[in-house]
């Protein structure tokens, strides 16, 4: 299995990603994390992320996951034509509900186990990876699941990892102070996790985990 999970955008050696993919180039880039907000203000900042891949040599194209409600098959086959994913920040609850709603985790999961296919994502994108939500409500207000899609929200992660991730820790980010009070909760509680500064980024790559700065 092969992750790329990041506190902000690619990352400060962004080249890692594009090694990870091992000279393949076509990147599904999912936003859904960012549903909360307008389509016209997810297009302009999609946009420079696309631009960072193709300067890498990457190839990236927006995969809307909404699309794909209750239609998993579907969502199995055209994730089948790329050699990785690209998830971006935004609520950490919305994009686990549109994973949920889609069957990401059992359409993405074979491709993953097979080493087909390259999962990324920072902040909300990182999150998910873990297997639990709980202490991301510090920083992510899971309500907005009822505003965005009219439904509950999830608190099951996908298990990539076996840890939560805190990502913009100590970070001169918006969300550093929110960060700080998961990482007293996360602390007391007893729950496994890693902190993520921006810039950082936990690369796995089969049984090989490192953290690059």
């Amino acid at each position: 299995m092969r992750l790329f999970l990041s506190s902000q955008h690619l990352g400060n050696k962004p080249e890692e990603f594009a090694k990870l993919l091992k000279g393949k180039t076509r990147v599904a880039f999912i936003t859904n994390a960012a549903d909360v907000y307008p389509e016209d203000s997810i297009v302009e900042h999609m946009t420079p992320r696309l631009e960072e891949l193709k300067a890498l040599g990457l190839e990236g194209t927006r995969l809307d996951l909404k699309k794909y409600f209750g239609k998993t098959e579907e969502l199995a086959k055209e994730l089948a034509n790329y050699d990785a994913v690209c998830v971006a920040g935004g609520n950490t609850f919305v994009l686990r509900r549109a994973m949920f709603d889609s069957g990401f985790d059992e359409a993405i999961m074979p491709l993953l186990k097979e080493d087909k296919l390259v999962y990324s994502g920072w902040s909300a994108g990182s999150c998910v990876a873990a297997p639990t939500l709980i202490g991301i409500e510090l920083m992510d207000d899971p309500s907005q699941v009822q505003k965005v899609y009219g439904q509950e929200p999830v608190w099951e992660g996908m298990n990539l990892v076996p840890y939560s991730i805190l990502p913009h820790w100590r970070s001169n980010h918006e969300e550093s102070e929110m960060a700080e009070a998961a990482f007293e909760m996360f602390t007391k509680e007893k729950i496994p996790f890693k902190t993520l500064r921006d810039g950082q980024v936990i690369i796995v790559d089969g049984g090989e985990e490192r953290v690059v700065s």
